[in-house]
């Protein structure tokens, strides 16, 4: 036999009504209300009919990530796991389903935002990476659509996001470097559109300035967050009349094609060429040698964004832009070989 909405409240000892401001999250039902109705739904088994609920509410629980280029691309880095598993986290908890789209370029990517949008098919959406003049960020805000963007904006100062310092976190890896002795040092770029690239460039090249280093644009190579970049990037720098002697590389996936890269052209890290890398994903630490990482906190990015959308869709005020700190984790590849951790 069915459970119906009128056994919960029966059980419950509330009114039907009440049981459906509690599956709707109504503001004004206290929590101990809300926590007796919902085991009470629990015991029974009742499993409310979320699509009859969403013509009611013209809610969809459901949040969109929207990848900035194919999804089988992006998922080859293993950022984007982690990425997501924060966002799934705190979107299961709160009983929201997460729906993943984009497209191969920028148009057809902002062409699938407008169809989820004006087919009401999400509540809200959480976009991966800022772009300097982004469509897809002046679309939202015309339309007025709760979303929040892990970076920062380009073009609006009051867009919600949640962020790192990257400024920062790439002023840090590059004055560890210059800490261990190293006077050449070159950047393995991510695309130079988007905003993270160029604060990390910022942090950087701020690094060296102040230790009064030289800046080469021969040693900055631009490339995307793959393996096969890193690895194509070796060839290019590797093979100037004075090559840098230290690497600082946007992204711990690039960071393995660079070490491939160098040993294919003889070059030992750190002896020759040390590195430091940035997201410290979990296989940073067993590559050979270990690679040194910035660890931006990569889940913690997912969740607080997730929050901060969930937030947006129920009109909850929320700060505006969040930073999640970031932390140096050094291991052997940017060592020199006398000196200890």
């Amino acid at each position: 036999m069915t459970v119906t909405i009128k056994d919960v409240a029966k059980a419950a000892g509330v009114s039907p009504s009440t049981v459906s401001r509690v599956i709707s999250e109504h503001p004004r039902i206290s929590a101990e209300t809300s926590r007796k109705v919902k085991r009470i739904m629990e015991e029974l088994g009742y499993h409310p009919n979320l699509m009859a609920k969403s013509l009611v509410s013209r809610t969809t629980r459901t949040i969109a990530v929207i990848f900035p280029k194919p999804a089988e691309e992006l998922l080859l880095n293993f950022f984007f796991y982690e990425l997501i598993r924060g966002v799934l986290a705190q979107l299961t908890r709160a009983g929201y389903d997460l729906l993943m789209a984009g497209g191969s370029n920028e148009q057809e990517e902002l062409d699938t935002v407008a169809r989820l949008v004006k087919g009401g098919r999400i509540d809200g959406l959480i976009l991966l990476y800022s772009r300097s003049s982004d469509p897809i960020i002046h679309f939202l805000r015309k339309e007025n659509v709760p979303f929040v963007l892990i970076g920062r904006s380009l073009d609006y100062e009051d867009v919600p996001s949640v962020d790192n310092d990257n400024v920062q976190a790439a002023y840090d890896a590059t004055k560890h470097l210059i800490a261990q002795g190293q006077r050449r040092i070159g950047f393995v770029s991510g695309p130079t559109k988007l905003a993270m690239t160029q604060d990390r460039m910022n942090g950087y090249t701020k690094a060296l300035a102040e230790a009064g280093l030289p800046f080469k644009q021969s040693w900055v190579v631009e490339g995307e967050f793959l393996i096969e970049s890193g690895y194509r990037a070796m060839a290019s720098i590797m093979s100037q009349p004075e090559p840098p002697t230290a690497l600082v590389v946007i992204d711990d996936v690039v960071a393995f094609g660079v070490l491939k890269g160098l040993s294919e052209l003889g070059c030992r890290v750190p002896q020759d060429v040390a590195i430091v890398s940035f997201n410290n994903i979990a296989l940073s630490e067993l590559t050979i040698p270990p690679i040194s990482s910035v660890d931006v906190g990569t889940y913690q990015l997912g969740y607080t964004a997730s929050q901060m959308v969930l937030n947006l869709v129920k009109d909850i005020e929320i700060t505006a832009r969040q930073i999640i700190p970031h932390r140096l984790v050094v291991r052997e590849s940017s060592l020199r070989p006398e000196m200890p951790v």
